[in-house]
């Protein structure tokens, strides 16, 4: 029997984790890893470098989403591109992503500073197919968690990052061979809700205004205040100033 093609596309702690198990498990799943694609992240400190794991077992690390070879299944761990439909016809079988966040409540980036601000009391991670569209395709499975009182977003990124790995690691036999039944996110937006969100957002989500109540400036505060990246702040005599540094 023939080993099914994967290609891998992933970045940060969590694609690092869920390469290194599947890695640990291609030989009891039957597949060979022939290609990575990543983007090197510093903020997230050393210990995840995906170029490096890659080189460790021979794994050819491509430049961009043109070289990618054809394949069985494609399998995207925080990938950061959005990939065309050119892209994905290059898996014969599954174009997968693993999403850190349920869906299709959070679509997009940002999602664990939305969850805070908007005080909902359930999270976690999931996976799907793969379209055009941003984290848009049927769902394969899902992990869902609660989310603490007074959760920080760092917080909720850890227990995210628990969840995917998790969901990854219980469900990867079930994605390499078939076995699960699709869901469209239209059959559970009435439930869940939806919404898709950006990036360049957060420049305008850490801004404080004083003239808030205290409860939506301290949960601001929770919700932007991530380890390695710009603090939340307000604005006094033109100049800001940061909360929390």
């Amino acid at each position: 029997m023939s080993l099914k093609k994967l290609v891998f596309l992933g970045s940060k702690p969590v694609g690092y984790q869920c390469l290194s198990y599947l890695l640990e498990q291609k030989a009891q799943l039957g597949i060979e890893v022939i290609g990575l694609l990543t983007r090197s992240r510093k903020e997230f400190g050393e210990g995840n470098d995906l170029t490096q794991l890659a080189s460790e077992h021979n794994i050819p690390v491509l430049k961009n989403l043109d070289e990618l070879p054809e394949c069985d299944i494609l399998y995207s761990v925080q990938y950061h591109e959005i990939l065309k439909q050119e892209h994905i016809n290059k898996a014969r079988e599954l174009a997968v992503n693993l999403h850190m966040a349920p869906l299709p409540e959070y679509r997009g980036a940002n999602q664990f500073t939305f969850a805070i601000l908007e005080n909902k009391k359930e999270f976690g991670a999931t996976i799907h197919k793969i379209d055009t569209r941003i984290d848009h395709g049927d769902i394969l499975f899902q992990d869902r968690f609660a989310i603490p009182e007074h959760c920080w977003v760092d917080d909720l990124y850890q227990l995210t990052l628990q969840s995917s790995v998790r969901l990854f690691t219980t469900t990867l036999a079930k994605v390499i061979s078939g076995d699960f039944t699709p869901t469209p996110q239209q059959q559970l937006e009435k439930e869940h809700g939806t919404s898709l969100h950006y990036k360049k957002e957060m420049a305008t989500l850490k801004i404080l205004d004083l003239s808030w109540d205290k409860e939506r400036i301290e949960r601001t505060i929770r919700a932007t205040s991530m380890p390695g990246f710009e603090p939340p702040y307000f604005i006094m005599d033109g100049k800001k100033v940061y909360v929390g540094v």
